[in-house]
């Protein structure tokens, strides 16, 4: 492995010793105490220690940053002290580069491999290498041109003092380590402010429970991006509603990182006991401000599908027995014979009272029963025997 490569790698490693404060920049009544730079190794002797901090010509100024408002084509000649807090002289290395917005929101600047294209670029040091004895401050002069043509708005990088050392590590091979330490750089070129902020993905999921009444986890994450010119910040809250607007749970305000222009950031939101109420709707709602002014409202919505199983796997079961019920009803009556109705001049025989006796055993006397030809048709006071005399 190059020397090259390795010191690539180191200072990737190693940009997180960057001393970078992470508040919104305002000036200071006093100058602060210089604070020490990252120890070489635990154990190590003659360890560099250092600290990197805004002065003038005749010493620190009071200042935590470097904040500008200047107009395109402008020229400043400023500087910046760095302390040897060690015991013995150090060669730093001094330069400008750009800043941009971590992954997690911090504040960061561009490792030692990649070349500056912003205000970075825009800064010149007399010479790049100092050597400064053991216990002594040293003002740096540099200078910051603004190009001509540099769009309006926030330009925000650093100017470091840097360390390159040469390490052996435990198995034996050396490696070039940087370690950086800087002062920020807030430039703000005259011209129209255009700050915004959009919420660019919403992505809500739930965690169903076994319990329904017991309620579940419900994750928010989304993204925001400052599509704008100048550095936001702000706060963001979300609120869960169910069906019809009913709203169920709300977060406290989240403080959001010092966005820098075209600068991201993914906000995750876990909301515990959320109860599935088969819909449910997350609203993002992001309260942004910028160093002048607050921004309107930026709202984003989206919903996920919370069923509650195991209420309409009861409500499922209850149904089905009801129907089983029915349909076991349905089929006995069905099951049970049925009398047809007589057809029309008939006479229902369910109706027709059974025969009368022909004698009673118990008295002897006779009973009359019609015969079938008098019960066919008959005529009243007609004696239908042939051998009967004439009525008279």
């Amino acid at each position: 492995m190059s020397l090259r490569t390795t010191l690539i790698r180191a200072s990737a490693v190693l940009a997180a010793a960057l001393l970078v404060a992470t508040a919104p920049p305002a000036p200071a009544p006093a100058a602060p105490a210089p604070s020490p730079g990252p120890a070489a190794g635990a154990g190590e002797t003659g360890a560099a220690r250092w600290a990197v901090q805004p002065s003038s010509a005749k010493g620190p100024t009071g200042r935590n940053y470097f904040i500008y408002d200047l107009a395109p084509g402008s020229t400043l000649t400023d500087h910046v002290g760095i302390t040897n807090l060690g015991d013995h002289p150090v060669t730093f290395d001094v330069y400008g580069t750009d800043a941009y917005t971590s992954t997690d929101g911090a504040f960061a600047l561009l490792p030692a491999d990649r070349p500056a294209t912003d205000v970075g670029s825009w800064i010149r040091v007399d010479r790049r290498e100092w050597t400064i004895p053991a216990g002594k401050r040293v003002d740096i002069p540099f200078r910051l041109t603004v190009p001509a043509n540099a769009t309006p708005g926030d330009h925000t990088g650093g100017v470091i003092g840097a360390v390159a050392r040469v390490r052996t590590t435990a198995d034996g091979q050396r490696v070039l380590v940087d370690q950086r330490l800087a002062a920020r750089v807030y430039l703000r070129v005259d011209g129209p402010v255009r700050p915004a902020v959009t919420v660019e993905a919403v992505d809500v999921s739930y965690a169903n429970p076994v319990n329904p009444f017991a309620g579940g986890d419900l994750v928010v994450r989304y993204r925001l991006r400052n599509d704008g010119n100048v550095r936001i910040g702000g706060s963001a809250t979300v609120t869960v509603r169910a069906p019809f607007g009913r709203e169920q749970a709300r977060t406290s305000p989240t403080d959001l990182p010092e966005l820098l222009p075209g600068g991201t950031f993914t906000v995750t939101e876990r909301i515990t006991g959320v109860p599935p109420l088969l819909r449910l709707t997350a609203e993002v709602d992001i309260a942004a401000t910028s160093t002048d002014t607050a921004l309107p409202p930026v709202v984003r919505t989206a919903g996920v599908w919370a069923a509650p199983w195991l209420l309409l796997a009861l409500l499922a079961g209850a149904a089905g027995w009801a129907g089983l019920r029915w349909w076991r009803r349905k089929a006995a009556a069905a099951g049970r014979p049925s009398t047809p109705d007589p057809a029309p001049g008939q006479q229902d025989p369910a109706a027709t009272p059974p025969p009368a006796a022909t004698a009673s055993a118990a008295t002897g006397a006779a009973a009359t029963v019609p015969t079938p030809a008098a019960a066919a048709g008959s005529t009243p006071g007609v004696d239908p025997r042939p051998d009967a005399p004439p009525a008279r």
